[in-house]
């Protein structure tokens, strides 16, 4: 069991790799996974991926009760998540207002872990056989592309150009 774990673990960073290689590829220039905040307790680092995950599975299974965004009929994966992706950003947070009583503390780590959690879950919808699988795996391949793009501080010109360019979220 432990062995299979670490098997989907190690094929998960093999996803995210591709991913990334192959944004950068498209942008031009190298894409690292940035180091970690280094002052994040297990606990607090566990807490906060719980969040993300219970986000994106309650903003899934919102948009499949309401077809509100139409993700299965090329709707916009960012209409579909946008709690998700507000999480994400308040992790990658750098700057605050002069007012502001706390810091800025980014915790790329958590993005990390989040990412995970989203190629792993590609890798178990590439096995599904149930009848939204792929539509689950395409959507879920972009908001990895989406979570990689403020990870990295691509703006939004590189976006669109990366749009435009790209081949198809499935393909790397």
């Amino acid at each position: 069991m432990e062995r299979s774990s670490r098997d989907s673990q190690d094929r998960a960073r093999a996803l995210l790799a591709r991913r990334r290689k192959r944004l950068a590829r498209l942008i031009g220039r190298s894409l690292e996974a940035p180091a970690p905040s280094g002052d994040l307790p297990p606990d607090r680092r566990r807490f906060l991926l719980e969040e993300a995950e219970e986000l994106y599975w309650n903003e899934l299974s919102w948009e499949q009760v309401t077809e509100e965004e139409g993700i299965g009929e090329s709707g916009l994966v960012e209409f579909t998540f946008p709690g998700f992706l507000a999480l994400v950003e308040g992790l990658l947070l750098r700057e605050v207002m002069p007012d502001s009583l706390a810091p800025a503390r980014p915790r790329p780590e958590v993005v990390e872990d989040i990412l995970a959690f989203l190629a792993g879950r590609c890798l178990e919808l590439e096995l599904s056989e149930e009848p939204d699988s792929d539509i689950e795996r395409q959507v879920t391949t972009r908001l990895i592309d989406l979570v990689l793009y403020r990870q990295h501080d691509i703006a939004v010109e590189e976006v669109e150009r990366l749009e435009e360019e790209a081949p198809s979220p499935d393909q790397d």
